[in-house]
């Protein structure tokens, strides 16, 4: 993976000067190349902004309704996208919904993705029987649908958005630990983890230091995937009114709201589950371009 520079000597070319890239000059490289996920990155960020200055883009109260102007139609003047059934103007509440949704996907991963981490390492390094004992723990949790468990979890803990959190943070550990146990096994191994241990460095030193930051690839590669089917999972414990509480604007609740509606506007009630869909595509299409970008071993460049 290089790059090659031509001069010119009198008139002939000279012998190719052979310039490398850094490897993450490399995954940037190999990145941008990809047209379907730049184009992908660039919506996603479309739509992180738009949730996040939600004030900014609209003067509407996504929770003040008015009777007299339900359901209107896409297009209406000073409703670009419609109200919903109590009146509320569908764009402020998709735009303020997103901050929930985005919330409610994102965060749950980022709090499996340390603690499952840390589990996995600690799995592959400690030795047999504390890895064996870690993992046959995480594969209990694993055996069960993750949704399903998921609502068990959150019909246990009590409806809300915090416990809807926790209860898909404890369902992705599991398979976040299991990802990032294989990764560490392959770097234990290796002769620089050797070194560090033979020159007295602490068994937390050495994963620190020597072991997570050369599995943070696969790790992130597979949470990045994750957010998409945990966008979706929380949108669906809305849904069944075990997620974010009426009248708060999130989009598995607007579903929910909206769903009698179908047949009165159906364009209007499906913008929230399109939203859904198309955040949660982002993700999983962002996902897979991260994975070919950081794979400098794949097939070269054409």
């Amino acid at each position: 993976m290089s790059t090659v520079s031509l001069t010119v000597v009198r008139g002939r070319e000279s012998e190719a000067t052979v310039t490398p890239r850094s490897y993450y000059g490399e995954v940037w490289y190999r990145f941008v190349r990809d047209k379907s996920a730049v184009a992908t990155s660039g919506l996603l960020l479309v739509i992180i902004l738009a949730s996040a200055l939600a004030p900014l883009l609209t003067t509407q109260d996504p929770l003040q309704g008015n009777v007299a102007q339900r359901l209107l139609p896409l297009g209406t003047a000073g409703h670009m996208l419609g109200t919903d059934e109590q009146g509320r103007d569908m764009l402020a509440r998709l735009l303020y919904g997103g901050r929930l949704s985005l919330v409610a996907g994102i965060v749950p991963v980022l709090i499996a993705s340390a603690i499952g981490t840390a589990i996995g390492a600690v799995a592959a390094y400690a030795g047999r029987l504390v890895g064996a004992v870690l993992m046959r723990i995480m594969d209990v949790c694993y055996a069960f649908p993750a949704i399903l468990l998921a609502i068990a979890l959150v019909a246990s803990l009590g409806a809300g958005i915090l416990n809807s959190i926790l209860a898909l943070s404890i369902v992705f550990i599991p398979p976040i630990s299991r990802v990032a146990e294989s990764a560490t096994r392959q770097v234990v191994v290796q002769e620089y983890v050797e070194a560090a241990r033979v020159s007295g460095a602490s068994g937390l030193l050495i994963i620190v230091d020597q072991l997570l930051p050369n599995v943070f690839s696969p790790i992130f590669v597979y949470a990045s995937g994750l957010v998409g089917l945990s966008i979706v999972a929380a949108s669906g414990l809305s849904y069944l009114g075990l997620g974010a509480a009426p009248p708060a604007p999130e989009w598995g609740a607007m579903l929910n709201s909206l769903q009698s509606s179908i047949y009165v506007q159906p364009a209007v009630v499906a913008l929230p589950g399109l939203f859904i869909f198309v955040t949660s595509i982002t993700f999983n299409v962002l996902s897979n371009a991260l994975r070919d970008a950081l794979d400098v071993r794949g097939v070269g460049r054409s």
